[in-house]
């Protein structure tokens, strides 16, 4: 099985110096690299700007990007090959409508940015698949998570779609625990109870494995 999985934020820069970015910290979409890696899977991991050791697996080729841009470059390159997507990669939705090329100087109270919505790489990548391929995205909410998970499962063309929320502590970015439901095409939903990202990440791989040779029944 080649896997195909992102990790990570992305960073957008504003100018030399700064950049619009997120608390992802990656620890979950490693996590599941090494995890793929262990059952024998061949995994590509597209990582955004992480503080993480490369994963020490010959089984796992990295591939480091920044932007959200460049991950989906990496990721369309990848994606026609690749038996199994996972996008666990927190994304930029926007960008700065223009770079600056030197340091934005402080002038008066306010700073006006103009952003541009970024390529939605899940959903694009998602109109290309091919049946014989399984996709698997993330989803992180505060409000009507069931509802928002369910939408964006449907919407990207996703086979799982994985919720966290902010609602629960020690779950989400920058823990090493994760809690989290598992939204399949049918509505049900599977629960994971508080645990190591580690162990929840073998979890997760044994329900995708699982789900995979099924659809390939």
């Amino acid at each position: 099985m080649h896997v195909l999985l992102t990790a990570g934020p992305t960073y957008e820069p504003l100018d030399p110096v700064r950049f619009l970015g997120n608390r992802s910290t990656g620890k979950m979409g490693y996590a599941l690299a090494e995890a793929f890696a262990e059952v024998g899977a061949e995994v590509t991991l597209i990582s955004g700007p992480v503080q993480l050791a490369p994963p020490a697996s010959p089984r796992i080729r990295t591939v480091r990007v920044e932007t959200a841009q460049q991950m989906y470059e990496a990721a369309a390159r990848v994606a026609p090959t690749a038996e199994v997507w996972v996008f666990a990669a927190a994304v930029a939705d926007y960008r700065p409508a223009v770079v600056e090329l030197e340091k934005i100087k402080k002038s008066g109270d306010t700073l006006t940015l103009e952003l541009v919505k970024n390529v939605d790489i899940a959903a694009t990548l998602g109109q290309t698949k091919r049946p014989e391929q399984f996709a698997v995205g993330f989803a992180l909410e505060t409000t009507n998570e069931l509802a928002h998970a369910l939408g964006k499962l449907q919407r990207k063309n996703f086979d799982l779609v994985v919720l966290n929320s902010l609602r629960d502590a020690g779950a989400g970015f920058g823990h090493d625990t994760n809690k989290v439901a598992v939204l399949d095409r049918t509505g049900q939903v599977l629960n994971f109870e508080l645990q190591a990202k580690t162990e929840l990440a073998r979890e997760l791989v044994q329900l995708i494995q699982s789900r995979f040779i099924v659809s390939h029944a």
